[in-house]
């Protein structure tokens, strides 16, 4: 069951043409925006540990942090593209950091089934009530995005342009409000750190089908 489901989620991510097709997506283009987004320090859900963006970039070329709910149709849609992207340039610099929000931890490990998630997750809010308190929803107005939830919600980040020091890591990033359009976001990733190898690499990840 569990190769099953790995290869389902690379199927899903190798056929966007596909995809795109389908009814119930929010696709959107990767675009750059005027977003000033901060610095944060979130728990997260594997340790409890309280993470520091600075700190999990440190190392890194290029990082996509994704706000995320579990519940949601649109992140399930990206799931298997976000996981797929990951594989494809992490050992060229490439991390994917997800934002839990608006749903419980065991909502979220739920999500990911009990191999958990393959890149690191941290939990910004843990109820719908906290829609209009987040960081998340303050960055969405600011960039346009008229959805409801907006989830998923992806910003890309260069840790050797942010500032080094003070809340603000960068007035501008590159953002997608809605999910994202693979092939543009691969070639956005290659641009930044090169092509990748040919072959991509397996690993465990089951996100759940039915989580509420």
């Amino acid at each position: 069951m569990k190769k099953f489901l790995i290869g389902s989620l690379l199927a899903l991510a190798l056929s966007p043409a596909a995809a795109r097709a389908q009814a119930g997506h929010e696709y959107s283009p990767l675009v750059e925006k005027t977003v000033n987004y901060k610095n944060w320090t979130l728990p997260n859900i594997k340790t409890a540990i309280d993470e520091d963006l600075r700190s999990m970039m440190a190392g890194k070329k290029l990082v996509m942090v994704v706000y995320f709910a579990p519940w949601c149709g649109n992140w399930r849609n990206e799931a298997p593209v976000a996981f797929k992207l990951y594989e494809k340039y992490k050992d060229q610099g490439f991390l994917v950091i997800g934002v839990g929000e608006y749903a419980s931890l065991d909502q979220i490990r739920q999500f990911f089934g009990e191999a958990g998630p393959p890149y690191p997750i941290v939990v910004e809010s843990e109820s719908r009530d906290d829609k209009t308190q987040t960081a998340h929803y303050g960055y969405r107005q600011l960039t346009g995005d008229t959805r409801n939830w907006g989830s998923p919600w992806n910003i890309f980040l260069e840790p050797a342009k942010v500032n080094a020091k003070g809340d603000v890591l960068t007035e501008k990033a590159w953002v997608v409000n809605g999910e994202l359009i693979e092939d543009e976001v691969d070639k956005f990733i290659a641009s930044k750190l090169g092509p990748a190898p040919a072959t991509i690499k397996a690993a465990a990840i089951q996100p759940c089908k039915d989580c509420k």
